[in-house]
């Protein structure tokens, strides 16, 4: 006779799995979809590590011999995996040690520079941010006027090939300041002389990789080699910008050489033109809502507000980290997402901006970014709302319907600690 597992849900976190059930119940969770729909008390059936059942608990029976673990999570929250955009989160361990630093090349142009294969799965900074829910990271390079490819990977595996969810997604180009010599309170003093010639430069690159995806080279160049899926609509560009005059000039960029899949990362002048950006179908991954305002004359707040400024424009954005100290910092993430709430987002809206809309501008929605029928079954449970650090405390976490270990090493050293100075 087949053995039912039915756990107390205090009981299943001390538990571990050396391989997780075929067939997993959840109960009585308050679950967050990721596409802005609530049930509040639901019922998530996972099979072969993908969501089979999505239900209201309260108006649904079920057999308990169907399932191989059920759990009762007594109200805590479920949400849909969140994932951190263009961080360096896997590809640096100790910012101030050279060594550890694994994302910038030599060299200006580097699209063919990958990021899949340099991305470790050891590193333990990882598991801090997997415990504040980031289960997925866009692991990003950095450096020169084309930085080179990213990927997504998840923030646990056993190498980079086992955590790979996405490679090889996009090239990643830093467009060039329109501006320089930026005072204190970061307001531009003067034009940058240099700024048509550098847009030069990188129109003469795309026109010659443009030229190399048509043809019969007798020649093969890996630089441009790596440039031909971004004119075949099979890899993304991910364009770095943040000032107005270059937003605009991007616009013209993208429809001058037929970028399927342009995307802007920073984008803090954006919500000036999100009628522009709608209209040419340009998402934003939003710089992070934790900074001061760039400009003398922006209000104190701005930062703050951008993300609601983006929704109500109807621009499809996400939210990200990249600054300094990134990759540690990924772990705020949700609480990036919660300022946004506090400043003009719904909390389904702010839920969407670092799971769903993350996962659709980087081309993986239909597997990842929300709880529904026929996903991945990639999600965790927190005791309380997440987007609060108050309350985002972790005791389940899943991807691709294998459990992931909700610890790390500083609650670990913390546990330590406390029982030996109790």
């Amino acid at each position: 006779m087949k053995f039912k597992l039915i756990i107390l849900f205090g009981f299943f976190t001390t538990l571990g799995f050396s391989q997780s059930p075929k067939s997993i119940l959840l109960l009585n969770g308050y679950l967050h979809i990721g596409n802005g729909e609530v049930i509040e008390s639901a019922l998530v059936g996972i099979r072969n590590n993908k969501i089979d059942v999505v239900l209201n608990s309260l108006a649904t029976t079920y057999k308990k011999e169907e399932w191989d673990t059920i759990i009762d999570l007594q109200g805590k929250h479920i949400y849909p995996g969140f994932i951190a955009p263009n961080s360096t989160l896997g590809l640096t361990e100790i910012d101030a040690v050279r060594a550890t630093r694994d994302f910038n090349e030599v060299g200006a142009f580097n699209p063919h520079v990958r990021t899949q294969v340099a991305y470790n799965v050891e590193s333990k900074v990882i598991s801090t941010v997997r415990t504040n829910g980031v289960l997925f990271v866009q692991a990003t390079p950095r450096g020169g006027e084309i930085s080179g490819t990213s990927s997504v990977m998840a923030t646990d595996g056993w190498n980079w090939e086992d955590a790979t969810i996405l490679k090889d997604d996009g090239i990643h180009l830093n467009w060039p300041s329109s501006a320089v010599n930026y005072n204190e309170a970061g307001k531009s003093l003067s034009k940058n002389d240099e700024y048509e010639n550098a847009k030069k430069s990188l129109y003469d690159f795309f026109a010659l990789s443009k030229a190399y995806a048509r043809g019969n080279n007798e020649k093969m160049d890996l630089r441009l080699e790596a440039m031909i899926d971004c004119f075949k609509g099979e890899k993304r560009v991910y364009i770095h910008a943040d000032e107005l005059q270059q937003l605009t000039d991007i616009i013209d960029f993208a429809k001058q050489f037929e970028l399927n899949f342009p995307v802007i990362v920073g984008g803090y002048d954006s919500y000036l033109i999100t009628r522009l950006l709608k209209d040419a179908k340009i998402p934003v991954m939003l710089g992070r809502t934790h900074s001061l305002p760039r400009n003398e004359e922006d209000p104190v707040d701005l930062p703050y507000r951008l993300p609601a400024l983006l929704q109500e424009g109807g621009v499809l954005f996400c939210l990200q980290n990249e600054g300094d100290m990134e990759a540690m910092n990924a772990r705020n993430l949700p609480f990036q997402a919660g300022t946004g709430m506090a400043y003009g987002l719904t909390e389904e809206q702010a839920i969407q901006s670092i799971s769903l809309n993350t996962c659709k501008i980087m081309g993986i929605d239909k597997e990842y970014g929300t709880i529904e029928v026929g996903k991945s079954a990639t999600l965790f449970v927190s005791e309380g709302n997440a987007l609060d650090m108050r309350t985002n405390q972790l005791t389940l976490a899943l991807i691709r319907g294998e459990f992931m270990s909700v610890s790390n090493s500083q609650k670990e050293l913390y546990e330590k600690y406390q029982k030996k100075y109790k």
